[in-house]
């Protein structure tokens, strides 16, 4: 075996980066650590501007041959990546669970079945998109979805491979070329993704993935004059400094950030239901943008509400990811474990009650938290903890429940547990949110807008939205006159 492969659950990963077509070493490398056990995973290579250049490159010197190829050969190329993804399933699911420490049962059930789709989705969404031809005055327009060229798309840690083929499918259906930089803490999956593209015959440099820390690589890719697009999911810091660098060349951006989600269940509400969608939002140890993290409910019935989910959080399992009958599993990193203990700390300083939980359990799981007694202004209220990390408010009235769920800087997403359609009508209206759900939770379509309000993001994902940020649409206007005599 290489000296640049490493194996992971029985499966042989490539920790090299992926340029042109070929695998590319670095100088230096970092260190990938399972939030499982805490076991070295390999000796990841260490990406500089260097790599970043050799990837834009790589993706430029592609783009011109991807952008000519028919779409029906891209649509089927882009199936052909998706039979490669079913085809090395439960690899791809262990390697995932190893490298974040989401449950190996959601992996081989959605997860993974769910980046096949994304591939199968957009292929599809792709020959069906317009080109629709309209009448100005007896002038003809006529619309085209043109490849904008080389796309970096910057991914984050909570579900790797799933969210960053929410961007490549639809960036490559367009036509484009992509430079895929994973976050550092989960790269594994990335370079298995590589490959499976390769083996689905993707010409090479059209899917290029550079490794490694943001600083060190991240700048160089999102400052390159080549760069036509960037999409990135993260946080707020992180895409100030994203959008800093690609202010330079006026690079289009897409920014899907942190949320701080309400759950809104008033007293007309079935009570079970709601407890089971408040439960929901500790799934992958809370580590979901979406999760609806401030519950507020209605006074006249918080007191029971608070005991039937004390009752059904108590029935969680936490413990090790691979087993079939954990249902949380451990934090991501010994950093956001860190993180999360010091927001419940302080919180709990500033005279916030633990319903359950408030504190880490054996060194690398956080213990799925409620707080209670908590002031709207406050940190724990006001900030993203993205970890299990639940708080709880009383409203009285429904003007005060939909103050409370927009006073925050973010706007990702929003629940709302009622049994009444009508307020279900009125207070979906007045929520300032990307995606709001009612009586239900993470229901998510690809041909819907998917994005942020607020600090929570800017522009939207999904069906033809994608399509019109990874493209330059273009009208052409045609008069019928001068053509001398040709058709």
């Amino acid at each position: 075996m290489s000296e640049h492969t490493t194996t992971v659950a029985g499966v042989a990963v490539d920790t090299r980066h992926w340029i042109g077509g070929e695998r590319v070493a670095s100088a230096g490398t970092f260190t990938d650590v399972s939030p499982v056990d805490g076991a070295v995973l390999g000796e990841i290579a260490r990406g500089t501007a260097a790599e970043a250049a050799a990837a834009v490159a790589a993706a430029k010197a592609a783009f011109p041959g991807w952008a000519a190829t028919p779409r029906e050969e891209r649509a089927r190329l882009l199936h052909a990546v998706a039979d490669g993804v079913e085809r090395r399933l439960e690899e791809l699911a262990v390697v995932e669970t190893a490298d974040n420490g989401a449950l190996l049962r959601s992996h081989r059930r959605g997860v993974m079945p769910r980046v096949a789709h994304n591939f199968r989705f957009f292929a599809d969404w792709l020959l069906r998109l317009g080109h629709e031809d309209f009448d100005t005055r007896g002038h003809t327009n006529h619309v085209s979805w043109d490849p904008a060229g080389p796309c970096v798309l910057i991914t984050p840690w909570n579900a790797p491979l799933m969210l960053a083929t929410w961007k490549v499918a639809p960036a490559l259906a367009a036509g484009n070329t992509v430079v895929l930089k994973p976050a550092e803490w989960s790269p594994l999956t990335a370079s298995l993704l590589a490959e499976v593209t390769a083996e689905a015959g993707l010409p090479a440099g059209v899917l290029n993935v550079v490794q490694g820390y943001g600083s060190e690589i991240g700048d160089a890719l999102t400052s390159h004059p080549d760069v036509r697009r960037i999409s990135f999911t993260g946080s707020v810091p992180t895409a100030r400094r994203i959008a800093a660098s690609a202010a330079v060349n006026l690079t289009p951006l897409s920014l899907e950030l942190g949320g701080k989600s309400p759950l809104l269940v008033f007293a007309d509400a079935d009570l079970d239901l709601a407890v089971d969608l408040a439960v929901e939002q500790y799934d992958n140890a809370g580590q979901v943008c979406l999760a609806a993290t401030r519950l507020l409910v209605e006074e006249t019935v918080a007191e029971e509400f608070t005991r039937r989910f004390v009752e059904r959080a108590a029935r969680l399992v936490q413990g090790d990811p691979r087993d079939e009958a954990t249902d949380i599993g451990p934090t991501v990193h010994p950093r956001q474990l860190e993180k999360i203990d010091g927001f419940v700390r302080r919180a709990l300083k500033a005279g916030a009650r633990a319903v359950i939980g408030g504190h880490p359990r054996d060194g690398r799981y956080y213990a799925p938290t409620l707080l209670t007694d908590v002031a709207q202004d406050a940190e724990i209220v006001q900030e993203e903890v993205f970890g299990p990390v639940l708080t709880l408010q009383a409203f009285g009235t429904e003007e005060e429940a939909v103050r409370l769920a927009n006073d925050t800087r973010f706007g990702l997403a929003a629940t709302v547990a009622t049994g009444d359609p009508e307020r279900a009508r009125r207070v979906t209206a007045r929520l300032v949110a990307g995606t709001v759900w009612v009586n239900c939770f993470f229901v998510r379509d690809l041909q819907a807008p998917f994005g942020g309000s607020r600090h929570s993001g800017v522009g939207r994902e999904g069906g033809t939205w994608s399509f019109d940020f990874y493209c330059d649409v273009k009208n052409t206007v045609t008069s019928p006159k001068g053509w001398n005599g040709h058709g």
